[in-house]
């Protein structure tokens, strides 16, 4: 069987993988990428919200990705019934990115991809790993190709950045339940023809439908919108026929989205995904660090999971290179809490989205611009900047927030 040696195998090519393979690479350090799909690939997760720029500068994508036309995006607009409101990140608390971009996955990630082949970090597509042995921080990863030619991988370090995949969790037991409900989404991309008549292109909308029950509205550059709907299992039981009838009927419910999208075009027959939230036991382990939506997928609603998986990988390759280069790594503190810290933040308003709390701020009358400016950080990703009460006291501050605008109606 064919053999090679690595300092670093990063498994998975999709932002986590391509941020983390061309960060260790910067320290001179022999990485390969491994992936097991074909490029392009379609995926979810196409709002990309301004903290994860730091990654893709950090990275070095930045000059690349300026000149894809990507759709710009400055903010996200909610909507319920008559109400609006209405985020502009160039207002948010926290100094940073105050733009990002809204993007069609599969051709965002190819192009991350095409970016570290260029860097001269070798990548092979349509490769699965079936199996990993470890002896200490050395590993030995055994991989098979689209032909069913296995080699192994000899590695001082694994980048697990398999997202769904979740290879290291799924070959060594680590999966557990997510503490949030299993929810699904119904979506496509629609041509559309009338956007200019409506909302700006240049922001993610998100409706509040229904209790538990939401829609995202993403323009793109090329003229598609993504517009799915995301909520309990049970609201989709109520509309039959094809996938397409299906969101048709959904779309003809909405006030704000029937009449745009109203007999337009679908790109592709819309696709549903259901029970996304998953965790994980640990972020690491010797010779071994978990990226990504690999150690935990929370919920669509604030397009947290690209930001959470870049910034993983970001942090995890500096520390990964640090460790390589003879340097203490303490990966309980310096990685795991400092990940959980913002994972348990987005999932602070995840969960306060799910059960009306942020609604009741969103839409309030007389909002106070300092507080929207703190919360809008939130919405722009960042989620570690301890310097925001509504950071720092995430758990409390806004229930306390919520209540005390409910107590003074």
């Amino acid at each position: 069987m064919k053999s090679e040696s690595v300092d670093v195998l990063v498994i998975g090519a999709g932002p986590a993988g391509s941020v983390a393979a061309a960060i260790v690479k910067k320290y001179g350090l022999n990485v390969k990428m491994v992936e097991k799909l074909k490029f392009p690939r379609f995926v979810i997760g196409e709002s990309l919200l301004p903290r994860s720029m730091e990654a893709f500068e950090d990275a070095g994508f930045l000059p690349a990705l300026k000149a894809s036309g990507f759709q710009e995006k400055f903010g996200a607009k909610f909507v319920q019934g008559e109400k609006i409101c209405d985020f502009n990140f160039s207002d948010q608390f926290t100094k940073g990115w105050s733009w990002t971009w809204q993007v069609p996955r599969e051709d965002f990630d190819l192009l991350l991809a095409d970016e570290v082949q260029r860097m001269g970090i070798p990548l092979e597509f349509e490769t699965t790993v079936t199996d990993i042995k470890f002896d200490g921080t050395d590993s030995v990863t055994t991989v098979v190709d689209k032909n069913g030619k296995a080699q192994q991988i000899n590695a001082k370090f694994i980048i697990d950045a398999s997202g769904y995949g979740r290879v290291i969790p799924q070959l060594f037991n680590l999966d557990k339940p997510s503490n949030l409900p299993p929810r699904k989404t119904l979506f496509t991309h629609i041509l559309d023809t009338k956007r200019q008549e409506y909302d700006e292109p240049n922001r993610i909308i998100i409706i509040d439908h229904a209790p538990s029950v939401w829609i995202w509205v993403i323009p793109f550059s090329n003229g598609f919108t993504s517009v799915g709907f995301v909520g309990d299992i049970n609201f989709f039981e109520q509309f039959e026929g094809t996938p397409e009838e299906r969101l048709r009927k959904a779309i003809s419910t909405n006030k704000h989205i029937s009449q745009r999208f109203k007999d337009a075009t679908y790109r592709f027959e819309p696709r549903t995904i259901e029970g996304w939230s998953k965790t994980t036991d640990k972020f690491f382990g010797d010779g071994f660090v978990l990226t990504g939506n690999v150690t935990e997928f929370l919920d669509p609603i604030f397009s947290s999971g690209v930001t959470l998986a870049v910034s993983s990988s970001q942090l995890a390759a500096h520390l990964v290179a640090k460790q390589l280069t003879g340097k203490e790594v303490d990966w309980q503190k310096e990685y795991t809490d400092k990940m959980i810290f913002g994972v348990d933040t987005f999932r602070t308003y995840v969960m306060a989205w799910y059960d009306g709390t942020l609604q009741k701020i969103f839409f309030a009358e007389n909002q106070n611009g300092e507080i929207k400016s703190k919360i809008c950080s939130v919405l722009a990703g960042y989620v570690w900047d301890t310097d925001n009460y509504y950071v720092k006291k995430h758990q409390t501050g806004i229930k306390t927030l919520a209540s005390f605008i409910q107590n003074t109606k």
